[in-house]
């Protein structure tokens, strides 16, 4: 921005930026879902910097320049930090770092040495402890009041719980997505028809939000410790000291990091690292530079929104510009449609890259990427090679939208968009790509329980082509058996057994078995329980499944048109002929008002010397009660058996009635009377 801007334009141009950076940030920090890259923000936002500098009396209270952090989300509850989290300034170049070094120096008498220090792509958190006992787990949220994560902190198994010293305060640090666990959970995510996350920082952050701890706790996440509050009970006169001090308390910190005397020694380190980081197992996006002395921190000080004494250097944004000229769909294992970008080649974070996820339709779409694109493309956590924008300007006069396909390229059937997915998917159960995971699930121990067919076994029908779909199990001869690896004849008797007992099987071990989208073990019993038997379901409107309580729009939609297309129905009519049978063979559960089960969350606990635990269940599900397999507050009664362990604890810990086997007899034999 240059001195000859006129007072009037800088304030329509301060206003659009403020708009612009609050909106990104609120995609940012509130969605985890940012629609531009951090290099991008960071120009916007040092542009109203600049502004604002130039035009003091355009600064506001409201401006993103004058706030430490991002709004609060409202799904969790507000907690007020012991001291306030600051940002840190940021520096882009040598120079800017040059210049930072003078401002230190003309505000201390005293020798400077600095701490540097890796710059996790995370989420910053505050932990709690009082006595040594962590009693808080929290979000940064705006720097004075964060957002209360408490139960997610806990799962992080590296965070301890409990520290061998009795010391109250606030340790602070970054938590993060290692990149091998980013790259299993986008897997999955997509497997699953969701949307994917763009980089490592925004997947922690969404599973630190999640307000089912147990969803958090599958997330592999991890932390680094690296401040505090205050000193107290720590054995710290510098960064490096409390660093220590934390590792002796049991907390993780990162070991690369170096201390410093001079700028020329950090831009050493900067490089050395930037030479590395592809390799490192977490992402980074820059080094943090901050005095080492703790007592020369205190002398310098603090502006309104970040620490005097401490900068962050941000790494140059590592992308390359190059055209798309073909997209290839291909197909997952769970029928997920994927397209890919194939384009030149370019050098990213050290290596050739000629091919891009483009990951869903929608995504397509929201950037209209098309043939013959200039794009840019960047590595979400140095990772995944991914286009991050089409460069307009470039694109020919010509140009059309990228063509969708309607017909799965493997096997032609026709393509399924189910509203709550972003993905194309495939659900023709003969479809050669979705075949092995299909087979594998069909003849699992939840469904249809085929003892002795497992994946080895599956993989060589496949192989000899013995197999096309889940009804040729039931085809399978002792000859086709005996041509198979390993198999000799009388482990050939046991899986023939096995395939035939299945047959006998209940409706809703068929429709699990099937894998609906969106149809488990839960939602299969409900649908045989009500429909009675397969004809009758498949015939079912919307509004008959919809009356079913406990199914939604969404297991509506999935049973519908799965049943709808003609290699499903023809599949049917094979299992059908093969014998299998069609009809719900289960207890339909009927209301008796005087149950003491009913409308009641029961717990199993213990052996038990007169049910099985799935019989058990049985009885008490088809008598009202709703059984789960963990205590809660919400918990009505636990029955506990021989040895029961701590389930039963926490059950008389929350003052919650337990049932002996006795006292569960006796009451089963008075409802009968």
């Amino acid at each position: 921005m240059t001195e000859s801007v006129s007072l009037d334009s800088a304030k329509v141009r301060v206003a659009e930026l403020r708009q612009q950076l609050n909106q990104y940030s609120y995609e940012y920090y509130i969605k985890d879902a940012p629609s531009i890259t951090d290099s991008e923000y960071d120009q916007l936002y040092r542009e109203l910097e600049q502004l604002e500098k130039q035009f003091p009396t355009l600064i506001t209270q409201v401006s993103p320049t004058q706030r430490v952090g991002d709004k609060v989300s409202e799904g969790f509850q507000k907690v007020t930090h012991q001291v306030p989290l600051y940002s840190l300034s940021n520096a882009f170049n040598k120079e800017d770092l040059l210049s930072f070094d003078q401002r230190v120096r003309k505000l201390t008498q005293e020798p400077v040495q600095y701490m540097c220090e890796l710059k996790i792509d995370g989420l910053s958190v505050s932990l709690r402890y009082e006595e040594g006992r962590l009693v808080l787990g929290a979000t940064r949220g705006d720097g004075t009041i964060g957002e209360d994560i408490t139960q997610n902190i806990r799962t992080i198994k590296s965070i301890p719980l409990q520290l061998p010293k009795a010391i109250s305060n606030e340790i602070r640090g970054e938590c993060y997505m290692p990149k091998e666990a980013f790259l299993k959970l986008n897997e999955e995510r997509e497997a699953e028809g969701l949307d994917v996350f763009a980089n490592p920082r925004n997947a922690a952050a969404g599973s630190l939000r999640q307000l089912d701890p147990k969803v958090a706790a599958k997330r592999n996440l991890a932390v680094f410790l690296y401040s505090s509050a205050t000193t107290e009970g720590l054995e710290a006169n510098s960064q490096e000291e409390l660093l220590k001090s934390f590792k002796k308390l049991g907390f993780v910190t990162n070991s690369l990091c170096r201390k410093c005397d001079t700028i020329d020694e950090i831009w050493s380190f900067i490089e050395e690292i930037s030479q590395n980081r592809a390799n490192l197992p977490y992402d980074i996006d820059g080094i943090v530079i901050k005095v080492n002395s703790l007592a020369q921190q205190q002398e310098i000080g603090y502006t309104v929104k970040a620490p005097r004494w401490a900068i962050a250097y941000k790494f140059p944004a590592e992308e390359a510009t190059t055209i798309v000229h073909e997209v290839e769909w291909t197909v997952g294992r769970t029928g997920v449609v994927t397209p890919t970008a194939i384009m030149d080649s370019v050098q990213l974070a050290g290596t050739s890259v000629s091919r891009a996820s483009l990951h869903n339709v929608d995504l397509i779409k929201q950037r209209d990427i098309r043939l013959n694109d200039t794009v840019v493309v960047h590595k979400a956590g140095d990772i995944i090679p991914e286009v991050t924008r089409v460069v307009l300007e470039k694109r020919p006069q010509d140009s059309t939208p990228l063509e969708i396909p309607t017909h799965c390229p493997n096997c032609g059937e026709k393509l399924v968009h189910l509203e709550d997915e972003v993905a194309l998917r495939c659900i023709n159960p003969k479809c050669s790509a979705l075949l092995k995971e299909g087979l594998a699930h069909f003849v699992s121990r939840n469904a249809m329980n085929m003892s002795g067919v497992g994946v080895r076994l599956i993989d060589q029908l496949f192989e000899k082509e013995l197999i096309h779909d889940v009804a040729d199990l039931y085809q399978l001869t002792m000859e086709d058996l005996l041509t198979l690896d390993k198999v000799k004849e009388k482990s050939a008797e046991k899986i023939l057994t096995a395939i035939t007992n299945s047959k006998t099987n209940s409706l809703e071990r068929l429709l699990t078995g099937l894998g609906i989208h969106h149809v488990g073990s839960k939602a299969a019993k409900l649908l045989a329980q009500t429909f009675g038997d397969l004809d009758h379901l498949m015939h079912a409107t919307k509004e008959e499944l919809l009356v079913i309580d406990g199914l939604g729009e969404t297991i509506a939609d999935s049973v519908l048109t799965y049943f709808a297309m003609d290699s499903v129905q023809e599949m049917m009519q094979e299992l059908k002929n093969a014998g299998v049978n069609m009809t719900y063979l289960g207890v339909v559960p009927t209301t008796v008002i005087d149950s003491p089960w009913l409308g009641k969350t029961v717990v199993l606990t213990g052996s038990l010397e007169h049910f099985s635990r799935p019989e058990l269940k049985n009885i008490l599900e088809e008598k009202g009660a709703k059984v789960t397999g963990s205590v809660s507050k919400k918990t009505d009664l636990v029955i506990a058996g021989k040895a029961a362990g701590s389930k039963l604890a926490k059950a008389e810990q929350l003052a919650i009635e337990v049932w002996s086997e006795e006292q569960l007899l006796q009451a089963l034999e008075g409802a009968e009377r």
